[in-house]
């Protein structure tokens, strides 16, 4: 269960407070995947990092005792300097993870990376498509209660694209999901319910179908 307990969130611009959420009380119920809509500039991508508690409201509390991923394909969190292996050792550390745990880790994520020997090259070597498929293939690594997804389903070319999709559906089926896409079709097959972000109002759905709906309706006007 994720609690939001009278959460705001905002941003200052030139033309004042650009609310992403406000005075916002809502409780998202377990066992569920949920899919985040809203027109472009909503705060999709802002509400997901806060759900996951990676990024903060100005006001109010979000409450859960889940784990939560970071987003899928992010790779922004990666220090340039380190290697792929020593960036993968480094969030293992961080996770609390032993020196067996931490060495399956590695070896799971070279195999599905397909980096070769980039792996033990500074990522700042690292094109953008590598890191995504070092962070997506980390990402499958850990066991969470529930995994962010950001547009991501998958990354790479036609032939990892397959592979990393389907280990994604695989992961899946073990953890919730806090999805944002533009593709309805993804979010009707992996969502339950789903959220609508509107003007820093917020609608909850227990349907996806009706969420998609009213998405449908405000992209129209």
């Amino acid at each position: 269960m994720i609690v939001l307990d009278n959460v705001t969130k905002f941003y200052k611009t030139k033309n004042g407070k650009k609310y992403v959420l406000k005075n916002v009380n809502m409780t998202i119920p377990e066992g569920i995947n949920v899919g985040i809509l809203g027109i472009n500039g909503a705060g999709k991508s802002t509400f997901l990092r806060i759900l996951g508690r990676i990024d903060f409201p100005n006001s109010g509390r979000v409450i859960s005792d889940k784990t939560f991923s970071w987003p899928m394909g992010l790779a922004g969190g990666f220090q340039g300097s380190m290697t792929g292996k020593q960036n993968v050792k480094f969030v293992c550390r961080v996770h609390g993870l032993d020196e067996k745990e931490i060495k399956e880790v590695i070896e799971f994520v070279k195999d599905f990376s397909e980096l070769g020997d980039y792996f033990d090259m500074p990522i700042k070597t690292y094109s953008s498509g590598m890191k995504s498929r070092l962070s997506f293939g980390l990402s499958l690594a850990f066991d969470f209660d529930y995994l962010l997804i950001d547009e991501t389903l998958s990354v790479g070319d036609a032939r990892f694209k397959k592979k990393s999709k389907q280990a994604l559906m695989e992961k899946i089926k073990k953890s919730n999901v806090l999805m944002v896409s533009h593709s309805m079709k993804d979010l009707k097959e992996i969502c339950d319910a789903g959220i609508v972000l509107n003007n820093g109002e917020i609608n909850y759905f227990s349907n996806i179908d009706d969420a998609i709906n009213l998405y449908n309706e405000l992209n129209k006007r």
